[in-house]
């Protein structure tokens, strides 16, 4: 652990003088092996629990007793306990993703089309949206994400496959890919995401075609992947925007604080409040059951447990989170 929190202050700008004695303060000597497997057995009478989202119906059948957690550090330590290695569909979190590639392209100017601030409404709300005229409350709720990918779009021919390469570069992957029957279950069942679409485009803030912008996004959602595979594709915002997995830059400093904070304040719709109280990491969750979350200069650690809670939040993922933090006994708080 000594030469994982050295690299992450030495990315901070911390003088090499001082990072040995910072990061004895910090988490030295962590056995996140022996950490998690705690957190497994903890919540092991917790599994099955919630309800599995029904409302697509090739995720009804997922079971909700699996429960899976892998962490990640930059230095390359990788631990996982339960169902990690099993590939489960990540839906929003990959809205994280398709962030991240238009930040990288637009910067500052992304936010001249969705906003920063929680919703306090469901995430596939039309309400907020007609009220404020069109632009997003934030690029986690459905209708964000839906301008996002818009825009994702229009700087790729062949965005899908875009997308695709870019998950892996971070992960570290080759073997990562949609999921062709979730991809068609949720086209088949988009109607909403078209209704926000097009209430965006009579405000002007989608500019492609809706039907090819829902067949992206529905596409994006259904991205199949690892507990493990998750972690390592968040270590660049758990390393100041730079990836560890292959050694470049994916954002500036800035920017990864900013995401971070975005996550924190806005990745759980609106359980995010309660799970920054809770938890205390920056993260993003999917109604696939996954979560992944990170603490910036330290880790990244993913679970996945398809039973959701009431917010359409991962039940035991939250509650495993939760006891995660308290026995590391660090959060970013």
């Amino acid at each position: 652990m000594q030469k994982m929190t050295t690299f992450a202050l030495r990315l901070a700008g911390v003088p090499e003088g001082r990072c040995s004695l910072i990061a004895d303060f910090n988490l030295q000597n962590m056995d996140y092996q022996e950490i998690i497997d705690s957190v497994l057995a903890d919540v092991s009478p917790l599994r099955g629990a919630g309800r599995v989202a029904d409302y697509i119906p090739a995720l009804a059948s997922a079971d909700p007793s699996k429960f899976g957690i892998a962490v990640a550090t930059p230095d390359g330590v990788m631990a996982g306990a339960g169902d990690w290695e099993t590939k489960f569909s990540i839906q929003s979190i990959s809205k994280v993703f398709a962030l991240t590639m238009v930040v990288r392209r637009l910067g500052e100017d992304v936010w001249k089309f969705v906003g920063r601030e929680p919703s306090g409404n469901p995430f596939n709300s039309l309400v907020q949206l007609e009220y404020e005229k069109g632009r997003p409350r934030n690029p986690f709720i459905n209708a964000g994400a839906l301008a996002v990918t818009d825009r994702l779009i229009g700087f790729y021919d062949r965005p899908k496959e875009a997308l695709l390469e870019f998950v892996r570069s971070l992960s570290g992957s080759e073997d990562i890919y949609f999921d062709k029957e979730v991809a068609r279950s949720e086209i088949e069942h988009s109607s909403r995401n078209s209704a926000l679409a097009y209430l965006m485009k009579s405000f002007g803030n989608i500019r492609g075609c809706v039907e090819t912008l829902v067949d992206v996004y529905c596409h994006q959602c259904s991205i199949s992947m690892t507990c493990g595979e998750l972690a390592r594709a968040f270590l660049f915002l758990a390393a100041r925007g730079f990836n560890p997995v292959d050694g470049r830059r994916i954002l500036t400093l800035s920017q990864s604080k900013r995401l971070n904070a975005l996550m924190l304040t806005c990745g759980f719709y609106d359980e995010s409040g309660d799970f920054a109280f809770r938890v205390g990491m920056p993260g993003k969750s999917g109604v696939g059951g996954g979560i992944v979350a990170v603490i910036p200069g330290h880790l990244s650690v993913a679970v996945w447990s398809p039973g959701l809670d009431e917010c359409g939040n991962s039940l035991v993922g939250i509650e495993a989170l939760e006891r995660f933090t308290t026995r590391l006994g660090n959060s970013i708080f």
